[in-house]
């Protein structure tokens, strides 16, 4: 596994093997703890496998094994020199450069016009109730995190994911607003907006 192949998990489990070696169980642990199924994939599969690639490439070592009672043995791993290198290679790389990604939502936005006012007024609103539900949520994990003493440098990631759900939520409602007023107009419809909006609300509260 090149540096520059190393998966968003695979730097996950790096990340905390900085910190002091660990068993996979207590990885998984560690990583919900800090919310990072929010940035990457977290299935105790993959993150299973993923430990053994980082192995068999010379990332990370065992070092120890552990038994609690009647629990199958625990392996403990550690990072080596190779895995420290290749950590940093691609770690700066996600800090520091610029990569084009491709949401949905935009491919969404693409094709407003084509869907028509009536399903996509309706849409949006989905999209909206969802997005609020997310904000209230984050608003009480990252509540919690500034009292509990986490370290601030240890949640950047979720702050960021926050502000941009936040953002979004505003950017969309506004959208809304647009579409609804007319001041954004579709193209292939002559239905007045306002009919159109009562007539999907009508809808979804039937």
């Amino acid at each position: 596994m090149a540096a520059a192949k190393l998966t968003p998990l695979g730097v996950a489990v790096l990340e905390l093997l900085h910190e002091n070696p660990m068993h996979p169980y207590e990885m998984a642990q560690l990583m919900r703890e800090r919310y990072v199924d929010n940035r990457v994939k977290l299935k105790a599969g993959s993150l299973y496998h993923t430990v053994e690639r980082l192995q068999q490439n010379g990332f990370v070592e065992v070092v120890n094994t552990q038994r609690d009672g009647r629990r199958p043995e625990r392996t403990v791993y550690a990072m080596t020199a190779e895995g420290k290198d290749a950590f940093q290679q691609r770690a700066r790389e996600m800090l520091g450069d610029v990569v084009q990604e491709y949401p949905q939502f935009l491919s969404g936005l693409a094709v407003i016009d084509d869907l028509g006012p009536d399903i996509a007024l309706v849409e949006l609103e989905h999209r909206l109730n969802k997005l609020r539900a997310g904000v209230a949520a984050d608003q009480v994990i990252l509540k919690r995190l500034s009292t509990d003493g986490t370290p601030e440098i240890y949640w950047l990631d979720f702050r960021y994911l926050a502000a941009q759900r936040a953002f979004e939520l505003e950017w969309a409602e506004q959208l809304l607003a647009d579409l609804s007023s007319g001041r954004i107009r579709f193209q292939d419809t002559e239905t007045p907006l306002s009919l159109v909006t009562k007539e999907s609300h009508e809808r979804k509260t039937s």
